[in-house]
């Protein structure tokens, strides 16, 4: 039993991390041999609530250093986060923004199927290389028999400079806009802990947005610098963290001057099959760009902060741009370069004895950016977070068919605050919440999930089942300052 965002109690999932890449110049055993086991390295922590996949758990794609005593969910005052069964979601429409991304302005040789490695990378070189000679020398032959005389000719590219940009509209185009704003985050603990993630240009006067679970293991004694696409390298602090919602703001030491801001898009009007572009530092390669789409809206994701203690919630974008630790607190853009989301999670495949981090499998979580943009503003204004409640404990099972008001909150407490917004609004002990508006409710982390999309002050619409029986109430949702 746990409570909707006051504190709960329970044992975070932990999961054992995927294999990490192999180096095309790995040895090989001979024929039969069974492969060594990868070393350990410490397991990424979270739940992704989805019916659609089998019940394995996502992982904050943040590249950790060093591993670390594991901490319970009930040391941390948060509740274990079980996958609730998602509900099917109806898409929503919206003008997806931006050009079809073009082909390359330069023509090029077709290439190979390609594998995954950099096995794969080498072997395709090579080939090219093989191709690229058969050409050159056929060519030079005919050019050198045609003229009569011996030697060989070669061909080259035009060296106008207009043949080398790129349309706005492409891939690259958005790229090379967005890439001199996004930063490497390195964040080393006093105890050695730390790890690698990312991070973009929030304003003018240096406040860089990224994912709290980037810099929880700095942010009260420790270093964190942000390192941007150029190399330069600048010491950054802690200005606010909201541990529920995954979110925090750094603040630049010394900023340059001339920063460029991510343009902020809106999340509200993505719809699925939209084109997304991420970039981040997967596996602590900085710079790196995947594309993709959006496949979903609305996805419950409760994830880990990477320590086995608090948990976030989420009503999710999802994408399958490909993700990866390392990823987490970068953007995903839009076909414009517009910001749309916060990479956050990623969801993975069982795990087995001797894996280390996992990897992407094409289901990535963003935290949409019109919810990360009002917990920016409060961070930057105060410093600490605002959460909307609707003052009631629901339990954090799953299969339960909508989210269980408990019998009791925490510590004994009542399960619906006296006075509070559940309590005015007539619901009691034992109601099931079947719906958030309009919203298919199917567990306690899909509420809160849903509820944390609004603000305080905003009247939304319940519908809940008592004795056998359904009904709505309208609740003015109210508030709780700081993540304690």
């Amino acid at each position: 039993m746990s409570t909707e965002n006051e504190g709960n109690e329970g044992t975070a999932a932990e999961a054992v991390p995927s294999v990490p890449p192999v180096p095309a110049d790995a040895p090989q055993g001979s024929p039969g041999s069974t492969p060594a086991p990868a070393p350990e390295g410490e397991p990424a922590t979270a739940t992704t609530p989805m019916a659609s996949v089998p019940p394995t758990p996502a992982h904050a794609p943040h590249t950790p250093q060093a591993p670390h005593a594991p901490q319970s969910a009930a040391e941390a005052n948060w509740p274990p986060p079980p996958p609730p069964a998602v509900p099917s979601y109806a898409s929503h429409g919206a003008d997806g923004g931006g050009p079809v991304w073009g082909a390359p302005s330069q023509p090029y040789a077709p290439e190979g199927p390609r594998k995954r490695g950099m096995g794969s990378l080498v072997a395709a070189v090579a080939v090219a290389a093989l191709v690229a000679g058969g050409i050159g020398g056929a060519f030079g032959y005919w050019a050198a028999d045609r003229n009569g005389s011996s030697g060989s000719t070669t061909v080259s590219a035009s060296a106008n400079q207009q043949d080398l940009k790129r349309d706005p509209g492409t891939v690259a185009g958005v790229a090379a806009k967005a890439l001199p704003s996004v930063v490497t985050i390195d964040a080393q603990g006093g105890d050695g802990e730390g790890g690698t993630g990312t991070g973009f240009v929030y304003d003018k006067e240096g406040h860089i947005l990224t994912n709290n679970h980037v810099v929880a293991s700095a942010a009260d004694s420790g270093q964190l610098t942000a390192t941007f696409s150029n190399g330069k390298k600048y010491g950054a602090e802690v200005v606010g963290r909201a541990q529920g919602y995954d979110v925090a703001v750094l603040k630049l030491k010394n900023p340059p001057s001339g920063l460029t801001p991510l343009a902020l898009g809106n999340s509200d009007q993505v719809a699925v099959g939209d084109s997304t572009i991420a970039i981040g530092a997967p596996f602590g390669l900085s710079n790196t760009v995947t594309t993709g789409i959006i496949s979903a809206k609305n996805r419950p994701v409760a994830s880990g902060d990477g320590s086995g203690g608090s948990n976030s919630y989420m009503s999710a974008l999802q994408t399958d741009a490909s993700i990866n630790p390392g990823n987490s607190g970068g953007p995903l853009l839009d076909a414009r370069g517009a910001v749309i989301g916060i990479n956050s999670a990623i969801q993975s495949t069982g795990s087995s004895v001797g894996q280390t981090q996992a990897g992407s499998i094409g289901l990535g979580f963003a935290i949409p950016i019109n919810q990360a943009t009002n917990v920016a503003q409060q961070l930057i204004k105060t410093g600490k977070p605002v959460y909307p409640v609707i003052g009631a404990t629901v339990t954090m099972d799953e299969k339960t068919g909508g989210a269980v008001i408990s019998d009791q909150g925490a510590g004994g407490t009542p399960a619906v605050s006296k006075d509070g917004p559940a309590d005015r609004a007539g619901l009691k002990a034992g109601d099931v919440i079947t719906k958030f508006n309009d919203t298919v409710i199917d567990s306690g982390p899909t509420l809160i999930g849903e509820i944390w999309t609004h603000k305080p002050g905003d009247r939304v619409t319940l519908t809940y089942q008592r004795d056998g029986r359904t009904a709505t109430a309208q609740v003015t949702l109210g508030e709780r300052n700081g993540d304690s």
